[in-house]
């Protein structure tokens, strides 16, 4: 197969020309493990993988080069195949950043299929996620990595007997059916695959947990030929090459860390600067970032939007940034005014993508060496597929959308998800010719620049009139006090929801809710958009990858509507009522209404039930 091809992006145009060449006839490899063993073979020292010390910008990090990578890499695999894992079955693990576990990635994936797991999640939900994938091998931090994560692995194995065995990532006392993960790797043959395997472009390599805020989360799966593909397009949009190094701090768990900041950038020669083990939910890593970027001269400084928000409150002070070619950003939309203000500090482009687990990496980005856009999420990379279009009832498409007509944004070509493990998540996410119903709304320009105008399930719906949540998001971000913002529909008996809004102030800045609520409404120009309610939050709900998480917003503002409305309730009949709101597998979302100190239930049930009626949000009363 040929070299990669690297060329200058500038507009859409630039990215449809690529597509002249057959896509078989740009890749070095049809999977991430040949891809990235080719890159070791071509500059075996050239360094791989950069673990910084956290808080201590100026400790020597400890460097992994190609070469160490990649025999490590193979005594993984092998290890993995030694005791007993074959292509088609499943090692999953739960580990921070660290060497092992890219290791497990990469390695795993030459010899069977890779499960990443948040280890934060509840233990129930690890072992549905583990039992879905049918899991036979488990890697996980031992209690001197992390104590939180191995007080979870005793109970986890007590509930699956079918683990053929566990490795454990660093010390820890003996445990019958457990295995040290460094001394046990030590022995294998650093290579070549004793297995003798070839890949094959179709078979699965790896299952990427989502959508898990209701329920066990899907498990979406990735075929070789798919993360291959998006080695190349997404090296395409993002320029990665051995001359760089990028910061990360993405968990594993997520395609963000694993694939975009993880086997796309190493596959290209790139050299990852991993900021902690925590990643960016370390503090000391967003504080000293500025100093990272110049004592290691990090060329792509890589983050999330809710990062890249709070660095602007961090101090440049002495440090020299002017090795960053560009920022580059995605899984969440960037406000606009975070945006402008990162360009301007860095003196640099800011490249904002989009994708999904399901899509394998970055569908769309801004070029490189484009116009500004600030706020789209760029154009199509070459080789993937992205419409706008108008869903029937039966979420089938009726037709493409026209030029700045939002519509409904899906995805195709050869880095959509064949489908998830579990069967029953397939309906109505994957569309008729293997295309893949994002859930978002969008609009093409005539540039072929992608704008996101939120989520289809995100709209607040008032009345029967659709409010776009960004509309209010983007004015608040506009206030100087504000770092994130957050609207959503409260319910209403009358309107069905009605818009509100949460902030996070910056830090030391002060501003009260009532005038913030103000500026919205002078800002806001639809008058059924202002928010009807303000909150203040000392730290706005995040996921694990720094996402704003929408759903603790909606239980919270469930759970003061209906406190507020069975208020009248509890004093008359002189008891306590308490509303708690949160995720259902059934309901998506049940409120648990419990009741202390009644004498006459049936009164008090039928009180309750009476002034809920009017709402579609499924809760049970508890005495």
């Amino acid at each position: 197969m040929s070299s990669p091809l690297r060329s200058p992006i500038r507009n859409n145009a630039d990215a449809r020309a690529l597509e002249q060449t057959p896509l078989e006839d740009l890749l070095t490899a049809t999977n991430a493990f040949d891809a990235i063993r080719q890159r070791a073979e071509q500059d075996p020292d050239n360094i791989a993988l950069k673990f910084l010390v956290p808080g201590d910008v100026e400790a020597p990090p400890r460097d992994i080069s190609f070469g160490q990578f990649m025999a490590g890499c193979y005594q993984t695999a092998n290890m993995f195949h030694d005791n007993g894992l074959r292509p088609g079955e499943v090692v999953s693990f739960l580990l921070p950043l660290c060497e092992e576990a890219y290791c497990t990635i990469v390695g795993g994936e030459a010899a069977g299929i890779v499960n990443a797991v948040n280890p934060m999640l509840e233990d129930w939900q690890i072992v549905k996620i583990l039992k879905a994938a049918n899991t036979k091998i488990l890697v996980a931090a031992g209690p001197e990595l992390s104590a939180e994560i191995w007080d979870k692995v005793a109970a986890l194995r007590a509930e699956l007997p079918e683990l053929a065995v566990t490795f454990r990532v660093g010390g820890g006392p003996a445990v019958e059916g457990v295995k040290p993960f460094t001394e046990s790797r030590a022995g294998y043959p650093d290579d070549h695959l004793v297995s003798g395997r070839q890949i094959q472009p179709g078979e699965t390599a790896s299952y990427f947990h989502t959508g898990g805020t209701t329920g066990t989360p899907k498990l979406a799966q990735h075929t070789h030929f798919m993360q291959a593909t998006q080695i190349w397009s997404t090296g395409q949009a993002i320029d990665y090459g051995p001359e760089d190094s990028l910061t990360t701090g993405l968990p594993l768990f997520h395609i963000g860390g694993s694939i975009v900041c993880g086997i796309v950038p190493l596959a290209h020669g790139t050299t990852l600067v991993v900021v902690s083990p925590a990643g960016f939910r370390d503090p000391t890593t967003v504080r000293d970032m500025w100093q990272i970027v110049h004592h290691h001269r990090i060329t792509i400084l890589g983050t999330v939007p809710t990062v890249f928000g709070a660095l602007l409150n961090s101090p440049i002070g002495n440090a020299d940034i002017s090795s960053i070619r560009h920022g580059s950003t995605g899984g969440a939309p960037l406000p606009t005014e975070v945006g402008r203000a990162l360009i301007k500090t860095m003196g640099k482009p800011l490249l904002e993508g989009y994708g999904m687990t399901e899509t394998t990496s970055f569908v769309t980005m801004l070029p490189r060496n484009g116009e500004p856009a600030v706020g789209s999420a760029g154009i199509v990379v070459p080789h993937c597929k992205v419409r706008t279009v108008e869903l029937d009832e039966d979420g089938e498409v009726v037709r493409d959308c026209d030029v700045d007509e939002i519509g409904v944004v899906i995805m195709g070509g050869p880095g959509v998800t064949p489908g998830y493990v579990q069967e029953q998540y397939n309906e109505g996410a994957l569309l008729a010719d293997g295309w893949l119903n994002s859930g978002d709304l969008g609009r093409f320009d005539s540039k072929g620049l992608l704008w996101l105008t939120g989520r289809a399930k995100d709209l607040i719906i008032r009345g029967g009139h659709n409010i776009d949540p960004a509309v209010i998001e983007e004015t608040l971000h506009q206030h100087p006090a504000v770092e994130l913002a957050a609207a959503i529909g409260k319910p209403d008996s009358y309107a069905g929801e009605l818009p509100i809004a949460y902030v996070q102030l910056k830090p030391g800045a002060e501003a009260s809710a009532d005038e913030l609520q103000a500026f919205a409404r002078e800002h806001i120009p639809e008058r059924a958009a202002n928010p009807a309610n303000l909150f203040l939050l000392d730290e706005m709900p995040q996921t694990a990858v720094g996402k704003i998480f929408k759903p603790a917003l909606r239980w919270d503002a469930i759970e003061r509507v209906f406190s507020e409305l069975l208020a009248p309730v509890a004093e008359a009949a002189g008891v306590e009522i308490d509303v708690t709101a949160g995720a259902s597998d059934i309901h998506g979302t049940l409120v648990d209404i419990a009741v202390t100190g009644a004498n006459n239930n049936d009164g008090i049930t039928g009180d309750i039930d009476e002034i809920l009626s009017p709402f579609t949000v499924k809760y049970e009363i508890s005495f």
